[in-house]
């Protein structure tokens, strides 16, 4: 699905979300975090990056760098940044996917057909997020917030009070990631956004960041 196709979804829902409020102190703090802070990421992380994007074009001579629709700051589309997991071809069958979930909210499948050992790895390890920092940098996402929504995601989204989640930017981690990440059940997931969203601090962004690379070595709830 394309960017311009995802404006049919995000536009209705975009009326739900609070007002735009003016930015506060905080709001250009957490700005200032995000962009210092990815960018010496990104340097620091540039040779693990290289080389793993050779070990991915290696594999099956597909593109290393994998780009997907997803839904990120009041409800409005953006291009997210990974390193391929999956098979050429793979995001195809997401639909179909999504279409099994029955009540479920969010397409996490635990075993994965269309994940690559390599992928696996990189699932686990969390180094497929890497290229988000560029998303950081650009603004389309922040270093802490709720993970952009895939497409059919926001098609199930539950309630009309829960919209609030979006009203905050996407994060490359965030309160349910350091609290049992992939672990954790679509209505903990939307709890923990939630609560991020209400108690939101630049305090609260510094003690998750501080949680996720713990939480990243532990492997727990990976995937």
């Amino acid at each position: 699905m394309s960017l311009e196709d995802t404006e049919i979804i995000a536009l209705p829902l975009d009326s739900l979300l609070p007002a735009a409020v003016p930015r506060s102190a905080g709001a250009v703090a957490k700005r200032a975090l995000d962009v210092v802070g990815a960018a010496l990421l990104l340097i620091l992380a540039a040779p693990v990056l290289l080389a793993v994007m050779f070990l991915i074009r290696l594999a099956d001579r597909g593109p290393a760098i994998f780009v997907q629709p997803r839904i990120g700051w009041r409800c409005r589309p953006f291009p997210m940044l990974k390193l391929r997991t999956m098979r050429v071809g793979s995001e195809r069958l997401e639909e179909r996917l999504a279409g099994g979930l029955g009540e479920r909210t969010f397409l996490k499948l635990a075993d994965d057909p269309r994940v690559t050992r390599l992928g696996g790895f990189l699932r686990r390890s969390s180094l497929d997020e890497l290229p988000q920092l560029v998303n950081v940098v650009r603004g389309e996402m922040s270093l802490v917030g709720p993970r952009p929504l895939l497409v059919c995601d926001l098609a199930r989204f539950p309630k009309r009070d829960q919209m609030r989640r979006f009203s905050v930017p996407p994060g490359l981690t965030g309160l349910w990631q350091v609290s049992g990440r992939s672990a954790t059940s679509d209505e903990e997931r939307i709890r923990l956004d939630l609560e991020y969203v209400d108690r939101w601090s630049l305090w609260l962004d510094l003690k998750i960041l501080a949680r996720t690379l713990p939480a990243v070595l532990a492997g727990e709830g990976a995937g």
